[in-house]
């Protein structure tokens, strides 16, 4: 496996590839890497000739009272871990090689933005947006596989892919769980044993979703604010295609999403659901 930390670096490794008439599957990370990440990797190598991970702490999505400093770095680990899955190059960046003196395309993530997470954590899909694009233009991807468990910004890349980076193909890989229902997160690392357990709620809340979702809805918000050290932020059902709330007349596929934080520890899940006529 290639480590590489510069810019410079990985466009030559691109474009050495590229002459090679090989195609890219990338998997962009902030590290701290889990069975989760894995599975992305093994789907990004089903894709793709060779392999690219990237390993960067974003600055630019994370707010002021957020945990950026103490968002665990663990590069050593990660890449012993992506060494046993034959990953061709790890892209682990500084701050400065990301974002340089000259300046980076700048996105913006609009309305669906500003809702949900973008309403709880403000910018946030704008620094999102703006490092996935940057990260695309370095490396250029044939494929670039994402979780399905961060719902609101898979909707987003989509949209941006479909925008501004029409050759690259997003996969998404579903989410990888624990044992007891928990997703997959590098912050779970935060909790305590007792707040794994109360984490689980999240999981539970969403699978009792259903119509009439004024009612579910409501009892739903219950479960989780009567579970230990759970604070809810947001639990709602939106469309997927548009990724706005839906209502009770709403019939079919639909996104059920949630977000609070365990402790001082904040995670998001979400399930896919389908919305019939509710029992008689």
């Amino acid at each position: 496996m290639r480590l590489i930390h510069t810019a410079a670096e990985i466009e030559a490794f691109v474009q050495e590839t590229k002459t090679a008439g090989r195609t890219i599957a990338f998997v962009p990370t902030m590290g701290a890497l889990h069975e989760g990440h894995l599975t992305l990797v093994d789907l990004a190598r089903q894709k793709a000739d060779v392999v690219v991970v990237s390993v960067f702490v974003n600055p630019k999505q994370f707010g002021a009272n957020e945990d950026f400093d103490k968002y665990p770095r663990t590069l050593n680990e990660d890449a012993k871990l992506l060494e046993t899955k034959n990953v061709d190059a790890l892209f682990a960046p500084s701050v400065e090689e990301i974002y340089p003196p000259e300046g980076v395309r700048e996105q913006r993530a609009g309305v669906v933005g500003s809702t949900f997470e973008g309403a709880s954590r403000p910018g946030h899909f704008d620094g999102v947006l703006t490092v996935v694009g940057r990260l695309f233009d370095l490396v250029q991807p044939d494929v670039a596989v994402f979780g399905a468990k961060d719902a609101q910004q898979l909707f987003m890349i989509k949209k941006l892919a479909g925008a501004l980076y029409k050759d690259t193909e997003i996969v998404t890989a579903p989410t990888h769980r624990e044992p007891s229902g928990l997703a997959m997160s590098s912050r779970n690392r935060y909790l305590t044993e007792s707040q794994k357990t109360s984490a689980t709620a999240l999981y539970k809340a969403l699978k009792t979703l259903r119509q009439p979702l004024s009612l579910t809805i409501e009892a739903a918000r219950t479960l989780i604010d009567s579970t230990p050290e759970t604070k809810l932020d947001y639990i709602a059902v939106v469309d997927p295609e548009i990724f706005r709330p839906v209502n009770d007349d709403f019939r079919g596929k639909a996104l059920a999403i949630v977000a609070a934080k365990v402790g001082d520890t904040r995670l998001i899940d979400n399930l896919e659901i389908e919305l019939t006529e509710p029992n008689r």
